[in-house]
């Protein structure tokens, strides 16, 4: 069996592929790259006016889902939306349900602004004209006029009584009193008591008439005090319209489009005359409150709260990297004045959901579904299609204080969530809301297909990337250095990652060295010196497991032949780094009942893939040496040196590579290493981390001395994920390293072993000098010995029995 060539080791990008000399002549992608079927879902979702269309992204972390999707919804967002200013002003009939206000963008900072500019006229021009000459005149004379009304009757009654001998006075402040007099003094008990009956009597008659007439005369008094606080309100408001009426006509008259805001103005016009002590009082309080919770100092009945304010006509496209309720759902602030906790409409904060009302809201599905109450505080705002902001402290019931119930803001907004498919699946299985609320899912590739167009591409999907993290720009055999990372990265010579994020670290890291040497552009160098330093800086534990194997301390044969040992291939994680090592795979046959004694899941060091595999190929040992007559050889395998769990099936070819080596007494080749699973016919099943497994071997070899014989064999579907480091394949090309194909084990065997393994006739015979045959031979010869000694022993025992 031949070796693979070098060109189906490594998959090189043709520069003549890239037409161009460096990314600066490349335009940015203003689309999601090699991302058709999310980007069509996108598409889909935000075209659909209906409810319930929100997106829910899929993907693994740093696929560059939320950079792309802001990318797209930059170039594709819905013109059509119509973004508003929200307010939320006072509710003078209701205090504790602040009224919102809707307004076209923009239009919200101006009310703002016409609102305190026509306080901070009336702050200073109420008191002056309430303290001219000309009110204060007009406001003596009506008191005048009611004082002189009152007298007169009042005296009117007096002297009436009088003539009856009997004063009026008065008590206390609208209250009066009839008294018999005795002279010019009021009679005392005693000398009343001295008068005559008759006298009495007609004292108490005339009290009587007299306080008839006084309760007529305070009723009287009583509807004029009505008259004069009417006339006096009616002087305030017209001294107030004077002043106030023309601005708020101004005003009323700019927003005549907006009938919302034209009934505020009103009810303001109404409020200011009802509330003129607000304007007249020196009041400390306001300006203290207004300090505490940094507002100007103006009557904070009268502010606007401008909750959303939309600066430009663009549709809203907000990141919330912190869901939390409060900062979802907004929330009311306190103040504490003189110890008194204070709170009113203008404390009204928003969160994302306002602010991009109108457009789109973009949060990680994991940190939502995190936050305490947050989940059911955005599915009901999505089915009720409104903003309520409620206190978090009410949901819990832990605060007595007095609190705002403002009007609910309409919601339009489409929702995108970030996550991985197990949050998705989760959702899907255990919210039956979900699958109503969020309709569409973005299912993000890993990978996209390399041909020429894709690249090119790719190439501009980097260009974007220098754009974006104002990086030196790439030459043409940096971006085909790139681009076969992005291969390797992908473990297919026929794909490239979309991990966006690997890109751009070794973007970043490839700027950083090419700035270090003074160079204007990253060229290929800069890369691979990129490339060198990150596997330098993560490679400490895989070059510990290469010490042992340079001391000794770890056993590994990369010359010779062994019986029953085979070199199998593992890979290794350590924090995003991975790396191949070799396994020492040994196994022995002993006389049984042909079982296979798996001694890693016999000490619960295997996993249950691990266990598979060998169960596999024991069905396969069986299928080829006992379909009529049992085995009569038993035997052990494991994995020397290992003491952790192994799992996996990528050890299994090399595991019936070692049995039957230990079966037929042939031995095996150890400068050889072979990956692959099996089935239960002998296929050889591909397995990953191919370029980890045959680099790690190739290692090995270098440490324990090239022969020039050493390789690896890997399953022949695998040949297209072979990217190798150009260590291995400039070796490959000087003869000192092989890597060979193969599709079945019957190839696998007999590379290692250097005979046929045999194919069995209609008989079931195998070819003499056949791995398979020698098996045969020596499974027969333990059979027919079975037999032998069966007889004798039936033979003794029935002439013991004659005996």
């Amino acid at each position: 069996m031949k070796a693979l060539p070098l060109n189906q080791l490594y998959k090189a990008c043709v520069l003549k592929d890239l037409p161009f000399k460096t990314t600066r002549q490349l335009d940015p992608l203003a689309e999601i790259v090699g991302q058709n079927r999310a980007q069509e879902a996108v598409r889909f979702a935000l075209s659909m006016p209906h409810g319930g269309y929100n997106v829910y992204a899929v993907g693994r972390n740093g696929l560059g889902k939320r950079t792309m999707m802001l990318r797209y919804l930059e170039h594709h967002a819905d013109e059509e939306h119509r973004i508003h200013d929200w307010c939320y002003v006072a509710n003078f009939d209701d205090p504790r349900v602040p009224r919102m206000l809707r307004l076209p963008a923009g239009e919200g900072a101006n009310l703002k602004q016409d609102m305190e500019k026509l306080m901070s006229r009336l702050v200073k021009m109420i008191p002056q004209t309430f303290d001219s000459d000309n009110f204060l005149e007009r406001a003596e004379q009506l008191k005048n006029e009611y004082g002189k009304k009152q007298e007169d009757e009042l005296e009117k009654v007096a002297n009436q009584a009088k003539r009856k001998k009997v004063s009026l006075t008065l008590t206390t402040p609208g209250g009066y009193r009839l008294v018999a007099m005795n002279g010019d003094e009021p009679h005392t008990a005693e000398t009343f008591a001295q008068l005559t009956e008759a006298q009495r009597d007609k004292f108490e008659d005339d009290i009587n008439k007299l306080e008839k007439k006084l309760r007529q005369a305070v009723r009287k008094i009583a509807d004029w005090e009505q008259e004069y606080a009417e006339k006096q309100q009616a002087l305030n408001q017209e001294t107030l319209e004077s002043i106030s009426g023309h601005q708020i006509d101004e005003l009323t008259a700019r927003y005549e489009s907006l009938p919302d805001v034209v009934a505020y103005l009103e009810a303001v016009r109404k409020d200011l005359a009802e509330n003129l002590d607000i304007f007249l009082d020196d009041n400390e309080e306001q300006a203290a409150i207004a300090y505490a919770s940094l507002d100007k100092k103006m009557p904070r009945r009268y502010l606007v709260n401008l909750l959303v304010h939309q600066k430009t006509d663009e549709v809203p496209l907000v990141v919330e990297d912190n869901p939390t309720y409060h900062n979802l759902f907004g929330y009311v602030e306190n103040v504490t004045f003189k110890g008194t906790v204070f709170t009113d409409y203008s404390l009204i904060r928003p969160g994302s959901l306002h602010r991009a009302n109108g457009g789109y809201l973009l949060m990680d599905a994991i940190k939502v579904l995190e936050q305490p109450f947050v989940w059911d505080g955005l599915k009901r705002a999505l089915r009720g299609k409104s903003i309520m902001i409620n206190s978090l402290e009410r949901e819990l019931t832990l605060s007595g204080t007095i609190s705002l119930e403002p009007e609910a803001i309409p919601l339009d907004v489409k929702i995108v969530l970030f996550g991985d498919r197990e949050t998705w699946m989760l959702l899907q299985e255990y919210d039956p809301e979900f699958a109503e609320l969020f309709r569409v899912t973005a299912d993000f590739e890993n990978e996209m297909r390399r041909t020429p167009e894709s690249q090119v591409l790719y190439a501009k999907f980097i260009a974007s990337l220098v754009h974006e993290k104002s990086l030196l720009h790439c030459d043409r055999k940096a971006v085909a250095r790139i681009i076969e990372y992005s291969s390797r990265t992908a473990e297919h010579q026929a794909r490239l990652s979309l991990h966006a994020a690997d890109i751009a670290n070794l973007l970043r890291e490839s700027d950083y060295w090419a700035r270090q040497s003074g160079a204007r552009l990253i060229h290929a160098d800069h890369v691979e010196q990129a490339l060198t330093s990150a596997r330098y800086r993560s490679s400490r534990i895989r070059d510990q497991f290469y010490d042992a194997i340079r001391d000794g301390s770890t056993l590994v044969t990369t010359q010779g032949r062994r019986t029953g040992q085979v070199n199998a291939l593992s890979v290794l994680s350590t924090g995003g780094f991975e790396f191949g090592l070799s396994n020492r795979v040994t196994a022995t046959c002993y006389y049984g009942d042909g079982d296979v004694m798996d001694i890693e899941r016999d000490v619960k060091l295997g996993g249950n893939i691990h266990s598979k595999g060998v169960m596999i190929l024991s069905a396969w040992l069986s299928s080829r040496f006992a379909r009529k007559d049992p085995m009569h050889l038993s035997a052990s395998l494991t994995f020397e040196q290992n003491y952790g769990e192994v799992d996996g099936d990528s050890a299994s070819v090399a595991e019936l590579c070692a049995l039957v080596s230990a079966l037929s007494d042939i031995p095996v080749r150890q400068d050889l290493a072979i990956t692959g699973s099996m089935n239960q016919f002998g296929e050889i099943q591909p397995i990953g981390g191919a370029n980890e497994k045959v680099e790690g071997f190739f290692e090995t070899c270098v440490i324990k001395g090239l022969t020039g014989t050493q390789g690896v064999i890997i399953p022949a579907t695998n040949v297209q994920n072979l990217m190798l480091d150009s260590r291995v394949v400039n070796a490959v090309r000087e003869g000192q390293f092989h890597i060979y194909s193969v599709n079945t084990v019957e190839e696998a065997i007999e590379l290692l072993l250097g005979k046929p393994a045999g194919r069995a006739d209609r008989k079931g015979n195998y070819p003499r000098g056949t791995v398979f045959a020698t098996i045969a031979k020596r499974l027969a010869d333990m059979r027919e010995h079975e037999r032998q000694e069966h007889e004798a022993h039936s033979g003794a025992a029935k002439d013991s029995t004659i005996h």
